[in-house]
């Protein structure tokens, strides 16, 4: 991680932790000790933080996100360490089935398979399994009411 990427990630802690009412710039104000005791990591962890040495590991960083009421993807993609397409947002997600496909339509198997990556050579096996428990083409309208 560059210097600048940790101090922009530190800069917009610091907003976040006065907001919630840490004092942390003053020596005796304990704001560092109070937001490490209720986020239950070492004050260490927050002055490195804070000092722009290091980044708090994965358990701290989910942690802080606690305290601070900010959920973990947040600070894990305003700290650099993954981006937003890596952490997608469930509900930002293409609908399934793919992009193309009629709505309302269900996959098929075959389709199916494909999305989740089964090897092209056991994707029949798969497709043979799958519609073993597929309703017959009679009984969709009925499963579709019920």
């Amino acid at each position: 991680m560059t210097s600048p990427d940790l101090d922009a990630f530190a800069t917009w802690v610091e907003g976040l932790m006065r907001d919630r009412g840490y004092d942390i710039d003053s020596p005796r104000g304990g704001g560092k000790s109070r937001i490490a005791d209720e986020a239950g990591v070492h004050r260490a962890a927050v002055t490195r933080l804070l000092h722009r040495q290091s980044m708090p590991d994965l358990e701290t960083t989910r942690r802080l996100a606690r305290v601070l009421g900010v959920p973990v993807r947040d600070l894990l993609i305003r700290s650099g360490r993954l981006t937003a397409e890596e952490l997608a947002d469930p509900q930002e997600r293409a609908p399934f089935p793919a992009t193309g496909a009629e709505p309302g339509r269900r996959p098929t198997p075959q389709e199916v398979a494909e999305l989740l990556g089964v090897p092209a050579d056991r994707r029949d096996m798969f497709v043979r399994v799958v519609e073993q428990f597929l309703p017959d083409e009679g009984d969709a309208g009925t499963l579709a009411a019920d």
